[in-house]
Formats: structure tokens, C-alpha cells, sequence
């Protein structure tokens, strides 16, 4: 029985050699070596981030602007022609709310605020998300299914722009509290 015991616990029922063992450690260095060579090639990234200057802002952030304003000017317009949705008139917080949004946007982005920009990006997220869905969904015709993919690729690519841009507009830093 101890011999049995000897034996199982040398992992070998005939008594042979235990099992190796797999590095433990291998792993978790092969971790942060990857991890620290993300962050050398972060580092290099941020290094070569030009901040902007005073009163300048990336073309892609003024073509957002220009498009949020562009956007809540065409709500308030609708509105007051008396477009109906759905055959009935829109109630005034249907209108003030997306309107209102869009026209701080536009506004934010134009002074190239970081949130408003964030704010913008996620707008162009639900976009996306519906262009997808659609596509999987709701696209019946060639013409739908052209017309979804169209705003999928122009949605996406303004969205990777835009994370390019808030790199170089970045995050304002808060002084510590007292």
C-alpha cells in the first residue's frame, strides 16, 4: 500500500519519473513582455502627438460640426414646414431635445471641445450599430441594402477619424483637489 502510495504520488503508477511540470512563470512573462512593448509603442505614439494650437481644430472635427449644425438647423426647419412623422406633428421635445444636442455639438466641436467630439463619436456608434443591424435585418432591396452599407462606410470611417482627432485635441487635465 505505501509503495502504491510512493508510487502514485511520484505521479507514475509504475514508479517511473513525476510528470513535468509546465512553466508556471512562462506565461505571465511572455505577458508583460507584450504589455511592455505595448506601452513602448504607446509611448512612441504619444511622443509623436502634435497638440494643437490655439483656435486650430482637424478638418474631420469642422466637417462634424458643420454636419451636427447642419442637422439640428434641418430639424427646426422640418418642424416649422410642418413635416409629420408618422402622420402626426412632432411634439416640441421631440424637436428641442435632438436639436438642441446636435446644436451644442456642433458648437463644441467647432471650438474643438474633447466632449463634444466624444459626444459626436457616439452618435456615429448608434449609426453603426444601425447600419449593421440593418443590414442583417431589415435590408430587403438592392437599393436598402446600398443605402445601409453607404452610411455604414461613411459612419465608420468618420468615426475613425475622429479617434485620430481626439488624440491630438486630448483630455484636459484636472489639477488635483485640496
Amino acid at each position: 500500500m505505501a509503495e502504491e502510495r510512493a508510487a502514485g504520488e511520484s505521479g507514475d503508477a509504475r514508479g517511473g519519473e513525476a510528470p513535468r511540470k509546465r512553466k508556471q512563470r512562462g506565461g505571465a512573462d511572455r505577458m508583460k513582455e507584450g504589455y511592455a512593448k505595448a506601452e513602448e509603442r504607446n509611448q512612441a505614439a504619444r511622443e509623436a502627438l502634435v497638440p494643437l494650437a490655439e483656435g486650430e481644430r482637424p478638418t474631420v472635427v469642422t466637417i462634424g460640426a458643420i454636419v451636427a449644425g447642419l442637422i439640428a438647423v434641418s430639424i427646426v426647419i422640418g418642424y416649422l414646414a410642418g413635416v409629420k412623422v408618422d402622420g402626426e406633428t412632432p411634439k416640441v421635445p421631440q424637436i428641442v431635445a435632438p436639436a438642441g444636442i446636435l446644436g451644442i455639438m456642433a458648437w463644441g466641436m467647432w471650438r474643438a471641445r474633447y466632449w463634444a467630439v466624444l459626444g459626436f463619436q457616439l452618435i456615429l456608434v448608434f449609426l453603426i450599430f444601425s447600419a449593421v443591424f440593418g443590414l442583417a435585418v431589415q435590408a430587403a432591396t438592392v437599393a436598402q441594402f446600398a443605402a445601409t452599407l453607404g452610411l455604414l462606410v461613411v459612419s465608420g470611417t468618420f468615426f475613425v477619424f475622429m479617434v485620430k482627432a481626439m488624440a491630438r485635441i486630448q483630455m484636459p487635465t484636472r489639477l488635483p483637489r485640496d
